[in-house]
């Protein structure tokens, strides 16, 4: 069955109003679609359905990064608000991968590990707690706020993420999911509503090196932790 993705720190970065600002980077997990994961919850359903239309419920064989360009096209044609290539690529590359964007809808540089060791690692250290989706109608884009220091911080964020996969390192690794989610509170306050920010406050932070939401507005809380998260649903990462 065709794969699903995971965001783990850096999103925003593929919308070149972003990384205009400062460059930076995203990492993505491509992973095994154990379960049907909640549609508008930051798992890239709408992209992955493009791509069932187009191939079929498997990947298609060839050269899958191009095969991802020709999604992002394919889904972003005719449309005012543009996917961000992170999808794409997250779904159709295998392992994991960091890409750094700056300025361009493409990255300019993408890093991978299918690394055995590494994938098993971070399958066993991300927890998905599922939240509410974010409702019809949401618009994440309402409030903008982008300096310099910000989106450094966000793209940062990426760059330390990917570090800490490398390295195994569980407390670098959440950390720099922490990071990016309070990166989108300042930059779009909008992507981190009130009750989602309490919500990570108050059940996450204090008790797990880091947490992120899956996507703007809710979705899925994803933990960061080699012990066990109550409620949490396991991913294995495909590479």
């Amino acid at each position: 069955m065709f794969p699903y993705r995971i965001c783990i720190a850096g999103g925003w970065m593929d919308q070149p109003w972003v990384s205009e600002v400062h460059p930076g980077s995203v990492v993505v997990a491509q992973i095994w679609p154990t379960l049907d994961f909640n549609d508008r919850s930051g798992m890239a359903t709408s992209s992955r359905n493009v791509a069932i239309e187009l191939w079929g419920d498997q990947l298609p064989e060839g050269d899958l990064l191009r095969k991802a360009e020709l999604l992002f096209g394919a889904e972003n044609y005719g449309k005012t608000y543009v996917s961000g290539s992170q999808d794409h690529i997250g779904l159709m590359n295998p392992g994991i991968n960091r890409l750094y964007y700056n300025g361009s809808w493409w990255p300019q540089k993408i890093e991978t590990s299918v690394d055995p060791e590494i994938c098993d690692w971070l399958s066993s250290v991300i927890h998905l707690v599922p939240l509410k989706p974010r409702p019809e109608g949401y618009d994440p884009l309402l409030d903008k706020y982008l300096t310099p220091e910000i989106v450094k911080e966000l793209g940062e964020a990426g760059d330390h993420c990917w570090e800490s996969i490398i390295k195994k390192d569980v407390n670098g690794l959440g950390k720099s999911m922490k990071e990016t989610f309070l990166a989108w509170r300042k930059m779009l306050p909008y992507t981190v509503p009130d009750w989602v920010l309490q919500e990570m406050e108050t059940n996450y932070f204090p008790f797990f090196p880091g947490a992120i939401t899956s996507g703007s507005g809710g979705g899925y809380v994803m933990v960061a932790s080699e012990n066990e998260v109550p409620g949490a649903i396991k991913i294995k990462i495909k590479c």
